[in-house]
């Protein structure tokens, strides 16, 4: 089931195999529709739970589309959307915007994901970038400043730095940008930015001099393209490269993070979303392990599918919702804060 995540560019905003026999081609007749949009980091994950649900249940169509975390939670909380995928938790004014329009939502932790830095294969030069390092390459005080490689490091080529990463609607930049630069939504401006990882990903491989981030399983599904960089926490300590281990372990810090699907609790109520959530919240952990996600542990898993089997509303972050240092299971009551 392993694939490129690189996504037709006629079947990008909808889930082509559902919706359309062949690109271009009439949609096949169906009975239901399940509205879904939000994160480009989450839409393989999801497009293959649509899939694999699709051939259960033909008549139901899903739709997804790759409008960035922050798009996705705007339509949530406008009502226009049975299910908004996230790369970060929502922000507390984004659940204010759903509690002034009086939509409730569950929130559903899916599987793991971390944040990878990444060079073109024939950048030698590199080893490891530590947080310090990426923080003066990415705050808002580089732009127009810091713009070559020279620059980051004594040792490095003088050459051109090339940057690519997540654009403003992403909440891989919110969560990037949190725990880098110290600040949600600090970041120099002069990089060419995306809510779709496929375009930093392309960006990454064409490019020698390029340095971008996106999603861990959009590097493993393209990984002959690119090369990962290990990330030191602190100047003393070890490097680290995003792997499933690392991730799931925690020890990929600070850019291993959960990834989410927020449902409208209204929505639930109709028998076909409520069926495809729980299908999703059910048989996730197989197709993530497929896809190069991290899946979560039976325990936690089991608490969230409890959770959304109480339609638990509401959400398990708080003013930390960009950068969250808790486990899930301590967030869960499963383990001691």
């Amino acid at each position: 089931m392993r694939r490129s995540r690189l996504l037709p560019a006629c079947g990008l905003v909808v889930v082509s195999t559902l919706a359309l026999a062949a690109c271009g081609g009439p949609p096949a007749p169906v009975r239901a529709v399940v509205t879904i949009d939000g994160s480009s980091t989450v839409y393989p994950l999801t497009e293959a739970m649509a899939e694999e649900y699709h051939r259960a249940v033909p008549d139901t169509r899903v739709t997804i589309g790759v409008a960035g975390t922050g798009g996705g939670f705007r339509r949530l909380c406008r009502g226009n959307l049975d299910v908004a995928t996230a790369s970060r938790p929502i922000a507390p004014a984004e659940a204010a915007a759903c509690r002034t329009a009086g939509v409730a939502f569950v929130e559903l932790p899916v599987a793991y994901d971390g944040i990878t830095v990444a060079v073109h294969p024939s950048n030698t030069w590199v080893d490891a970038l530590g947080v310090e390092e990426l923080r003066r390459l990415w705050r808002h005080e580089a732009q127009g400043r810091l713009l070559r490689w020279s620059q980051l490091r004594p040792g490095f080529p003088d050459r051109e730095i090339h940057l690519f990463g997540a654009g403003a609607d992403s909440g891989t930049f919110d969560y990037f940008t949190g725990v880098i630069t110290g600040a949600p939504r600090d970041s120099r401006g002069d990089y060419t930015a995306s809510e779709d990882d496929n375009t930093l990903v392309q960006g990454v491989a064409g490019d020698p001099g390029a340095l971008g981030y996106f999603g861990f399983a959009y590097f493993e599904a393209n990984q002959e393209y690119l090369r990962a960089v290990p990330i030191r926490l602190r100047e003393d300590g070890p490097a680290v490269l995003p792997t499933r281990d690392t991730i799931r372990s925690g020890e990929y810090q600070p850019l291993a993070r959960p990834v989410f699907v927020y449902v409208n609790a209204r929505s639930l109520d109709r028998p076909d979303v409520r069926a495809f959530v729980e299908y999703y919240a059910t048989h996730v952990g197989d197709v993530a392990n497929d896809l190069g996600y991290v899946p979560l542990d039976d325990r936690v898993h089991a608490a969230i599918r409890a959770r959304l089997a109480a339609r638990q509303t509401g959400s398990l972050y708080g003013v930390e919702a960009a950068a969250p240092a808790r486990t899930l299971a301590a967030r869960l009551g499963l383990d001691p804060p």
